[in-house]
């Protein structure tokens, strides 16, 4: 007997019907829906506003976190060029944070039931939906609980009176990304250079899935080897 392919119901809340595509889920997921208008994911009205952030939330909440934060360390007595430095180190290191988290985990392939499950809420979803807009930016209660297990990794490298930046600083990239992951999806650029990111960014959705990993620079992907080929390259091939 051939077992029967399982079809998911677009009508329907989506998340607990994903597992059971076992391993289809990659596939499915790769052929993206191009519509403004998100699907339902949970039947609860509690759980489903969870998952919906507008982009403005985003700096709305968290750049008040990193004044905050990068003030602590100016009141423990740096100076200006040590926070500038600071914050500029966390900036840096949050780029290499955003390509191992899109590389290694947000693109980790998944055929169990729970696993399908897992993956669609934390990055599968965006693949399938790319034009999503209140699913495009992290949710800030997730977001918030990530930051306590960051924070201490920081201070396992920093001294207390530069974590604080350095955290601000991280923070603050994790802000920049976020605005411009929305903003690679819905803005309309005119200038050179976000019209390449934008350009660089919907390849990877729709084009080339398992390369261009980063999001608000293609920097690491030149670093780790996983940068996309051109059309050109690829056709003199």
């Amino acid at each position: 007997m051939v077992a029967q392919k399982f079809t998911v119901d677009l009508n329907k809340p989506l998340v607990f019907q994903v597992g059971h595509l076992g391993e289809s889920y990659q596939e499915w997921i790769h052929q993206p829906i191009v519509s403004k208008e998100g699907p339902r994911f949970f039947q609860s009205d509690f759980w489903e506003f969870l998952t919906l952030t507008v982009w403005w939330a985003i700096p709305t909440i968290w750049l008040p976190v990193v004044c905050w934060c990068i003030s602590m360390s100016v009141r423990m007595g740096h100076t200006f060029p040590q926070i500038v430095l600071m914050v500029a180190f966390g900036i840096f290191m949050w780029t290499l944070v955003e390509y191992i988290l899109h590389r290694f985990l947000f693109h980790i392939e998944t055929k169990s039931y729970w696993g399908n499950t897992i993956h669609y809420l934390l990055h599968g979803c965006h693949h399938k939906h790319p034009m999503d807009g209140l699913r495009l930016v992290f949710p800030p209660a997730a977001a918030a609980i990530l930051c306590i297990p960051f924070w201490h990794l920081i201070k396992l490298f920093a001294s207390p009176s530069t974590t604080p930046a350095l955290f601000g600083g991280g923070l603050l990239g994790y802000v920049m990304y976020d605005v411009t992951h929305y903003y690679l999806h819905h803005g309309q650029p005119t200038n050179k250079v976000p019209k390449n990111l934008k350009k660089y960014h919907l390849n990877h959705h729709f084009r080339i899935q398992n390369k261009g990993f980063g999001i608000t620079s293609a920097f690491w992907d030149r670093v780790f080897g996983t940068l996309p080929q051109t059309k050109a390259v690829e056709a003199a091939r």
